[in-house]
């Protein structure tokens, strides 16, 4: 099946079993704006908790922080936000369409790719365990051709943006043959900025009101507490301030499902160290972070990092944790040395000093930062994408299951009487009350129980509990698993143990110290 067309499964899939909804919908939706369901929610609070507590809970020098959506207009001018949180825009005259034009570059560059990668595919096929990929990049003519074609778009890319040239991005625009999706023509328009903040006003009148911003990133409510957690955590250089939270960007063009919204969580990770060190700790928690992801268990090579050609105007390092989507590979993470930029930047808009006095070097200092930003709702993505699977089964039938970490399952058991009557529901009943404080819990009765389990297997539900008439003597049940389908019959009172040795974060965490 073709990429874009389980994009769309997945995509309808959310909708049809409560994960994701279109904002508003009733009213014909909002665009780029999304709602989480009744298990969206659930698996969005299970990774925002897998990741603040493997910060705060795993790091002993890593505290956490929630700050004010509203912040001082200043604070936005100091971070550069004012002046430089800008899309290179360009908009097609004939469909009066509006595109970012790193974008349309970026989508061209992967198209080539795709050609590249396409022609491996072929010889690998038609060479079998003899092929040599390295080899085979290196010297065929139609990769070669490919690749330099890349390079000369690459470098002319990289060149525009790092120099903001707009005339020479349009220029490449138009010497790629870039045509608009929806009119087919090149016929487009200069590129220009747009700043994706949105603003509002904070006062009762309208004489004495003040231009605000909803917050673009949730990093400078950290910076600005730099001090107060500090001092009254008294704590000591290396050490982070983690916060998860809303942001807001007017994203002209939000597209592929919730991966860009306008409104949107993260979770930010910022650790201050000293100054010469920073490149240390970047590589330290570029590593880290991977190992993070892939203790999920979605496949290690569904990762890879992406370094950083042109670094924002803060950074001397920075690289991407890329996830590869039904789209293809994405961001959902970044890693960044932001150096003492933004200390810095805030003490002198303020006027007040931002320094960290540290007793073994016996001197004052403004911090270095190194930054770990995770969009929640792109990796909410990726770990959709990672465990969707239409499986066919040996009697010819396909199951739609979600094979989702089960620390992370909105539903960690499913317990099922066989039929609703002769006290099976009763002693089913009994057993969520044994167990749903320790683990969510659902209970169904409704139809056979393989149209139940099927329920179970799209929501990702890692157990089944089927309650029969042999439980009432012998005080048994039979579980089944969701990724194997496999039945095993165990004891009422083992279940405790057998499901929170699985489900519990402990089992991530402890991947995480090996």
């Amino acid at each position: 099946m073709a990429q874009e067309d389980v994009f769309k499964r997945l995509v309808s899939h959310c909708k049809e079993y409560g994960f994701v909804f279109p904002s508003s919908e009733i009213y014909d939706g909002l665009g780029a704006v999304y709602d989480y369901g009744q298990y969206g929610v659930e698996l969005k609070n299970n990774i925002k908790k897998y990741w603040w507590d493997s910060m705060v809970l795993l790091n002993e020098n890593v505290v956490g922080l929630d700050s004010a959506i509203f912040m001082h207009p200043t604070i936005w001018k100091a971070s550069g936000h004012v002046d430089a949180f800008n899309d290179p825009l360009i908009d097609n005259k004939d469909s009066k369409k509006r595109y970012r034009a790193d974008v349309l570059i970026e989508d061209y560059l992967g198209k080539i790719e795709e050609k590249i990668n396409k022609e491996v595919e072929k010889a690998a096929k038609r060479f079998g365990e003899a092929f040599d990929e390295a080899q085979f990049r290196s010297t065929n003519a139609r990769v070669l051709e490919h690749q330099a074609k890349w390079d000369e778009v690459h470098a002319r890319y990289s060149k525009a943006m790092n120099e903001s040239d707009f005339e020479d991005l349009r220029q490449l625009i138009l010497d790629c043959e870039i045509v608009c999706p929806i009119s087919g023509t090149r016929n487009w328009t200069e590129v220009r900025q747009f700043n994706l903040m949105f603003s509002t006003e904070m006062g009762s009148t309208s004489d004495g009101a003040m231009k605000v911003y909803l917050r673009p990133e949730t990093a400078q409510g950290i910076f600005v507490n730099f001090l107060n957690v500090q001092k009254t955590g008294r704590m000591k250089i290396p050490f982070g301030i983690a916060q998860i939270g809303k942001a807001f960007r007017n994203e002209i063009v939000a597209r592929q499902f919730i991966f860009r919204m306008r409104e949107f969580e993260q979770m930010e990770m910022q650790f201050f160290v000293r100054p010469g060190e920073e490149l240390e700790w970047f590589k330290k928690w570029k590593a880290t972070r991977l190992k993070w992801h892939k203790a999920l268990g979605l496949g290690e090579e569904k990762y890879r990092y992406h370094d950083h050609e042109k670094l924002a105007h803060y950074a001397n390092a920075a690289t991407d944790i890329e996830f590869e989507m039904p789209f293809g590979f994405k961001e959902v993470e970044g890693i960044h040395s932001r150096t003492d930029f933004d200390l810095s930047s805030h003490e002198k808009f303020s006027g007040k000093k931002i320094q960290y006095f540290d007793p073994e070097l016996n001197k004052s200092y403004t911090p270095y930062v190194i930054e770990t930003s995770i969009g929640v709702d792109r990796m909410f993505l990726s770990v959709m994408a990672g465990s969707y699977d239409e499986e066919k089964l040996e009697n010819g039938e396909t199951r739609v299951v979600l094979k989702l970490p089960a620390a992370l399952a909105p539903i960690k058991l499913a317990v099922l009487p066989l039929v609703k009557k002769d006290g099976l529901p009763e002693k089913a009943r009994e057993i969520v009350d044994m167990l749903k404080f320790d683990f969510k819990c659902q209970y169904d009765e409704k139809d056979s129980i393989g149209k139940r389990y099927r329920r179970q297997d799209a929501i990702g539900t890692p157990y089944c509990i089927t309650v029969d008439h042999q439980t009432l003597q012998d005080q048994c049940v039979t579980i089944r698993f969701r990724d194997t389908m496999e039945q095993e019959r165990v004891s009422i009172e083992s279940l405790q143990g057998i499901i929170a040795e699985k489900v519990s974060m402990k089992t991530l965490f402890k991947k995480l110290s090996e």
